[in-house]
C-alpha cells in the first residue's frame, strides 16, 4: 500500500536481513553496512571459506554481485540524500498519482543531436544513458541498481513534471542483451512502477537473450518469462521506443505490443526481426552459400537484402506493431504527447486472488 524504503547503515544478519529484503529500496552504506543470513564464522566452520564481513555481505558485493542493494551511498548523508529523491519521485500509497513538479523545461524541446548518438555500424556500442538524460526533463535521471545487471538500465525521471519509470537497453555491456539478472532487475522495476501508478517509458536496444548453457541451466526461460508476465501484468500507462536492434524473444519482452503497451514508436534506425540478418541469411541460404563460386559476395547480397526488405521499422509499423516511425531529435515532445494522451487511462481486469509470477 505504501512505497517502503531501506536505509542499512549497519550490520544486519541472520533473518533480520529479510525485512529490509522485502521492501521496495536498500540503500547500503559503503564499509559500514552488511548484510549476510549466515556471518563469516559459520561459513569457515561449515564450508571452510575464509571471507570477510565486508566480501561476504557488504554494500558492493550486494550492490553489484547479488542485486539486494539498490544503491550504494558513500555515507549516512549520501545516503539520506538518496531516500529524499526517491521519495520526490513516488506518491505516498498506491491510491495516489505520483507527484507533480514544474521543472521549467520546454516540453517541446528538439535535440536534433541524438541520432548523432547511435553509430552507423549496429555492432559498434554507444551508451544509451545519454539517450535518457537528453529526454528527460533537466537532464536528470535517478539509475536504480546501477552496480547490478548493467546490460539493463531501470530508474525514475520527469517528462513535463510527470514521474516516469525507465526500462532500457544498455548496448555498452553484453551488447544490451538479456539474462537472468537483467530479468529480473527490469521485471521487479516494472511492478514497482505499477504498484504506484508511475507510467513506463521503455527504450529497446536488445539483440535477444543472452545464449549458453549457463544462462540455460540457471533458467533463462523461467526468468526471463518474469519480465514478460510484469509488463502484461501492469496496467499503467506503457510506452515504448525501439533505438537500434529489436530482435527475438527479446523484443517480444521488451514492452512489445504483444504485451499490451500503448504507444509503439521507433527510431529510423531500427531492426526489428526474429533474427539479426546475417544469422537469419546462414540459417536460409546455407546450401545457396556453400555451393556459391564467391560465397563472399553473396552472403554479402543476401544479408543487404534481407536488411533493407525486413529489418528496419517501416515493414513492422506497416503491420502495426509499431504505431509511428518518429524522428529521434522529437521522442521528447512525442513522449510527453503520448503520456497526455494516456493520463486517464484505466484498465479493469477480472478479479482473483492474485496471478501467479513464475518465480
Amino acid at each position: 500500500m505504501v512505497p517502503q524504503i531501506t536505509a542499512n547503515i549497519g550490520p544486519s544478519a541472520g533473518g533480520a536481513v529479510y525485512s529490509p529484503a522485502m521492501t521496495d529500496f536498500v540503500i547500503m552504506v559503503d564499509k559500514l553496512a552488511t548484510m549476510f543470513v549466515t556471518g563469516p564464522e559459520v561459513v569457515k566452520t561449515v564450508l571452510g571459506e575464509e571471507v570477510s564481513f565486508d566480501e561476504l555481505g557488504g554494500a558492493m558485493s550486494h550492490g553489484k554481485n547479488s542485486g539486494v542493494a539498490h544503491f550504494v551511498a558513500k555515507n549516512e548523508y549520501q545516503c539520506m540524500d538518496i531516500v529524499k529523491m526517491l521519495l520526490s519521485y513516488v506518491p505516498q500509497n498506491s491510491t495516489q498519482e505520483p507527484p507533480v513538479m514544474e521543472t521549467g523545461d520546454d516540453p517541446n524541446r528538439l535535440d536534433n543531436n541524438l541520432i548523432n548518438i547511435v553509430p552507423e555500424n549496429s555492432l559498434q556500442p554507444y551508451d544509451m544513458k545519454e539517450i535518457i538524460h537528453s529526454i528527460l526533463d533537466n537532464h536528470l535521471f535517478l539509475e536504480i541498481h546501477e552496480l547490478f545487471a548493467q546490460n539493463i538500465i531501470v530508474g525514475f525521471g520527469r517528462l513535463n513534471g510527470r514521474t516516469v519509470g525507465i526500462v532500457a537497453n544498455q548496448p555498452m555491456v553484453l551488447a544490451g542483451a538479456l539474462d537472468i539478472d537483467s530479468s529480473n532487475k527490469a521485471a521487479r522495476f516494472v511492478r514497482f512502477c505499477d504498484c504506484y501508478n508511475i507510467p513506463i517509458i521503455t527504450f529497446v536496444d536488445t539483440p535477444g537473450y543472452m545464449p549458453g548453457t549457463q544462462q540455460e541451466h540457471g533458467g533463462i526461460i523461467r526468468h526471463g518469462s518474469k519480465l514478460l508476465y510484469a509488463y502484461c501484468e501492469a496496467t499503467v500507462p506503457k510506452i515504448t521506443t525501439i533505438i537500434g536492434k529489436a530482435y527475438g524473444g527479446a523484443y517480444i519482452a521488451m514492452g512489445s505490443k504483444n504485451l499490451g503497451t500503448d504507444m509503439n514508436y521507433a527510431w529510423p534506425t531500427a531492426q526489428i526481426a526474429v533474427l539479426g540478418s546475417e544469422a537469419a541469411v546462414k540459417i536460409m541460404n546455407r546450401k545457396e552459400i556453400d555451393s556459391a563460386k564467391d560465397p563472399v559476395a553473396l552472403k554479402k547480397q543476401l544479408v543487404d537484402n534481407f536488411t533493407e526488405k525486413f529489418a528496419n521499422p517501416y515493414v513492422a509499423a506497416s503491420y502495426g506493431t509499431i504505431d509511428t516511425v518518429i524522428d529521434p531529435a522529437e521522442t521528447r515532445p512525442a513522449l510527453i504527447r503520448a503520456l497526455e494522451a494516456l493520463a486517464n487511462k484505466r484498465e479493469k481486469r477480472i478479479p482473483r486472488k492474485h496471478g501467479n509470477i513464475n518465480l
